[in-house]
């Protein structure tokens, strides 16, 4: 079929849009100058990875309105019970939409935190039925930034590579997600493998191991630390690449690391018991600044791995003594210690995320075990055992009472987004990777690079968390453009001009949701990803979901006609298959099923009439090679139908007619390959507006493209 091929042309120009040459601060020259220094094209080039993990920001609150992200610009957010997009939370009185916190207008910047412990995580994301999320976590957790709001995060994002697929990995606070991201799990790792799902006994819900139970007294190293529970005793990362053999370090200053809870090591005996002269005592518990930092640099005896702690004035977290100021100020030093070395540079990759979300909104559905009903069955299922991925409170000492929506058993996660930044040599060009990713990624991404197994990642995680190296080009190919770098030197006249300011005011009536519009680079995944009905009939309809990709992934399933329900979720490993049935007999065969998977796949499958002598039903099936997409249509009923197939986003052309004759099939081919191979086709029965069966998401083909051109307002 014809596309115009100056569209596609002027969507791959956009990528660069925002993007110009200016007077950068030196480290952001260095670390864009720098070429990766490339010996095998693989992994292994890789010497040194640098790790920061900043407090309690989530990605619609940084990146929603930047172009080429899953952003306010989704075109498919979910449902809620009431019909209406995932946009419009309510606050137990009125909704509240997503809004702008301008720091022109408001006390923005340094805004107060929301809760984020477990009870209210679950009540809001409400076993991803959404619809209370301000109840939960107050209204400002409806607010976000611009590009001119947070210039710094922003730009580093430009000139490096963005994920917006990575979560937290626990629905949670800071304690839970660190200590995942620190040893692979939070919750007991022995028990997990015997099926057994942990209480609070054997696993962090809620703050608690690594904060220091006196924190006006414990000063290390002498009189020490005391703990307000029991240690874990699953090996950390750190004892694990000890063990390996592969030098580590943890640049912090330990009476300043938020009374240890930027440390999630703290939880585990094997730090709370080191003694001096020890590799984890010194390595790990000890004052190693961010001078010392730069003189590794320097003097080429970086570890292979670091990772650095925040003093709490500088981790990112919302309200005072923080701010993203503050944090762009303190990534903007670690930068200059990294790139001071050129030579160290081109072999080292640095990490900056986030370990929770604060209770800050996002709209995505989180990929999760399925969750369990209130009569115990569950909703959805998986291609590989889930005994061990659930907590269970039968107390209910850590679940709001007012969140009736499931029992006493939960998942731990995943949870919200957060920014995840991939800074390095390998990463250059304002990139977006869209690939799943939670904590459990650098476990993974440390197998990777090293050989070694990190036992505490759940089968689960395995399955459906990326190992972070699709965010990468290991062949070094030079494709960047230069990015004007703002530098963050007047971080504290930013702070003392936001505190002259009043406090944000919630806007009524709502603010229409904006996203720059254009598209990124956008990096190869593997999924390929296939969701179709298999049969359907007066009485039921069943679902088969198939993963022929190389990546696991979690299909969710919201039942338009039946919203009170809990979403079902299917977990799906690669290379495998599973189906699911509705029974339909109540709605006389009416069924409205919408089906969201990763990267924007969708797949809807609708009948708002009874069933008729006349049954089409619809495929899609991809042809990579050759950029094209084939649907196939049959007629499984006794009368003849008359469709129409309609592009829904991408201007490809149509609509197309199709007569299909009483068990006729019929196949139509679609070009994808001058829209990014990104597609979105509806098929409907003439004269009848309500869509049939659309199909949407993007092909891959094992090469780079473009983020979806369809994608911003």
């Amino acid at each position: 079929m014809s596309v115009d091929r100056r569209k596609f042309l002027s969507w791959s120009l956009q990528a660069g849009a925002g993007v110009s040459a200016g007077a950068l601060p030196l480290s952001i020259q260095r670390a864009l100058a720098a070429e990766p220094a490339v010996e095998t094209g693989t992994i292994n080039d890789i010497k040194h990875i640098v790790i920061l993990m900043q407090e309690n920001r989530g990605f619609n609150h940084y990146f929603g309105t930047m172009r080429g992200v899953r952003g306010f610009g989704d075109r498919f957010p979910v449902p809620l019970e009431n019909g209406k997009p995932v946009w419009f939370q309510s606050n137990g009185e009125r909704e509240v939409a997503p809004f702008h916190m301008d720091p022109q207008a408001f006390n923005a910047l340094l805004a107060p935190s929301t809760p984020h412990s477990f009870a209210d995580s679950q009540g809001a994301w409400n076993q991803g039925k959404f619809g209370q999320w301000p109840l939960y976590k107050k209204d400002n957790s409806m607010g976000y930034f611009t590009r001119e709001d947070i210039p710094f995060q922003f730009a580093l994002a430009e000139a490096f590579t963005i994920c917006d697929g990575y979560h937290c990995s626990i629905t949670a606070g800071t304690d839970p997600n660190r200590i995942t991201f620190w040893a692979g799990s939070n919750f007991n790792p022995t028990l997990a493998k015997q099926g057994i799902n942990c209480t609070d006994a054997d696993s962090e819900p809620d703050n608690l191991r690594c904060w220091i139970a006196n924190p006006e007294k414990d000063i290390w190293p002498v009189p020490g630390y005391t703990y307000k529970d029991s240690a874990f005793e699953w090996p950390t990362l750190p004892d694990l690449l000890q063990a390996a053999g592969v030098t580590w370090r943890i640049y912090q200053n330990p009476n300043d690391n938020w009374t240890g809870a930027m440390n999630g090591c703290l939880a585990f005996a094997s730090f709370r018991n080191a003694q001096p002269g020890s590799p984890i005592y010194e390595q790990g518990m000890s004052h190693w600044t961010l001078e010392q930092l730069a003189e590794d640099v320097m003097n080429d005896t970086l570890p292979a791995v670091s990772w650095v702690l925040p003093p709490r004035e500088f981790s990112e977290h919302p309200g005072a003594p923080s701010s993203p100021q503050k944090g762009g100020w303190y990534t903007e030093q670690v930068l200059n210690a990294l790139t001071a070395n050129p030579e160290v540079w081109s072999r080292t990759v640095f990490l900056l995320t986030f370990d929770e979300n604060d209770g800050l909104f996002d709209h995505l559905p989180a990929p999760a075990p399925p969750s369990y009903n209130l009569d115990g069955t569950l909703a959805g299922a998986a291609t590989l055992p889930l005994a061990g991925e659930y907590f269970s409170d039968p107390e209910r000492k850590h679940i709001d009472q007012r969140d009736l929506t499931s029992g006493n058993l939960r998942p731990f996660g995943l949870s919200a987004r957060v920014p995840m930044y991939v800074v390095s040599p390998w990463s250059k060009g304002g990139w977006v990777c869209s690939e799943v990713f939670d904590h459990t990624s650098l476990a993974l991404f440390f197998e990777k690079r090293f050989g070694f197994t990190v036992p505490n990642v759940s089968p689960w995680h395995r399955a459906v968390c990326g190992d972070l190296t699709s965010a990468f080009d290991f062949t070094g190919r030079k494709d960047h453009a230069p990015v004007a770098m703002p530098s963050m030197d007047n971080y504290a006249a930013s702070d003392a001009e936001q505190r002259a300011r009043g406090p944000y005011v919630v806007p009524t009536p709502h603010q229409p949701l904006l996203q720059e519009r254009g598209t990124r680079p956008s990096r190869a995944l593997g999924y390929e990803l296939h969701a179709g009905t298999t049969a359907i009939s007066a009485t039921a309809l069943t679902l088969e979901f198939h993963n022929s990709g190389s990546i696991g992934a979690v299909f969710h399933v919201y039942d338009r006609l039946h919203l009170d329900r809990i979403p079902r979720r299917y977990t799906v490993e690669a290379g495998k298959q599973l189906s699911d049935s509705w029974d339909l007999a109540a709605d006389a065969g009416k069924h409205d099923l919408w089906v969201y998977g990763p990267h924007g796949f969708v797949r809807v499958f609708r009948n708002l009439a009874p069933v008729t002598a006349s049954m089409p039903q619809c495929s899609l099936e991809y042809q990579a090679a050759q950029g094209s997409v084939v649907l196939t249509l049959d007629n499984f009923g006794t009368a003849p139908c008359q469709l129409l197939i309609s592009d829904e986003a991408y201007s490809s052309g149509g609509p197309w007619q199709i007569a299909l004759m009483p068990g006729e099939s019929r196949q139509q081919t679609f070009d994808i390959g001058s829209t990014g191979n990104w597609y979105d086709f509806a098929v409907r029965l003439e004269g009848n507006d309500a869509v049939l069966q659309q199909f949407a998401g993007r092909m891959e083909t094992g090469q780079h493209s473009i983020s979806d051109p369809a994608l911003g307002t």
